[in-house]
């Protein structure tokens, strides 16, 4: 079994190049995608959310209130803090859960913060990061979420230098001005030689 990390920062492409991994036939690991499960009415996280920050971030529907802690956690570092020792535990659970229960040859791990962690270097064995320009990064959220640039600058801003990023990568996939026909055909290239690797 080979064990992908995939990373890439915010509005780089790495979701796309995830499910298209996954149409290879990787099996894909998604902490994003199991932060917000915790996070919904009922989900693992809440009661402990709700303990640590009040009433005031869990909406009316019973999930945490996103756009309440995220301007907490840009205006007060620890607050992100007390959040990750919150959620970091229950994804790492959860994370190695689908990993044991998965059979497939290549395991892919989509983790946005993967360079940040610290951890989770020692825990795959290649490194992808999908790369673009800060000015592509900046353009496709604005468009894609209805965020203002400053919004986009300041997430940037919160995650792994670009630099650090491609110092860690065993590969990278350059998704700036190119069709996603084009960035498939990376995706096929990459996944026929970790094939011949493995």
């Amino acid at each position: 079994m080979l064990r992908i990390g995939l990373t890439g920062g915010i509005g780089s492409g790495k979701s796309t190049v995830a499910g298209l991994l996954a149409a290879h036939g990787a099996a894909v690991i998604d902490t994003d995608a199991i932060a917000r499960q915790l996070t919904l009415s009922g989900g693992a996280a809440i009661d402990a959310i709700r303990s640590a920050f009040g009433d005031d971030f869990i909406d009316a529907a019973g999930a945490l209130d996103r756009e309440r802690m995220r301007a907490l956690a840009f205006a007060e570092p620890e607050a992100k803090r007390r959040l990750e020792d919150i959620l970091h535990p229950l994804i790492g659970a959860e994370t190695a859960r689908q990993a044991a229960a998965s059979h497939a040859a290549i395991q892919v791990f989509d983790v946005p913060l993967l360079i940040e962690s610290g951890r989770w270097r020692a825990q795959v064995d290649r490194v992808l990061v999908v790369d673009c320009s800060e000015a592509t990064q900046i353009e496709r959220v604005v468009r894609r979420a209805g965020w203002s640039p400053e919004m986009a600058r300041a997430v940037i801003a919160q995650q792994a230098a670009r630099a650090a990023r491609l110092a860690s990568a065993d590969a990278v996939i350059h998704n700036d001005g190119i069709t996603l026909a084009q960035l498939g055909a990376k995706v096929d290239a990459l996944w026929a030689h970790w094939h011949r690797k493995r």
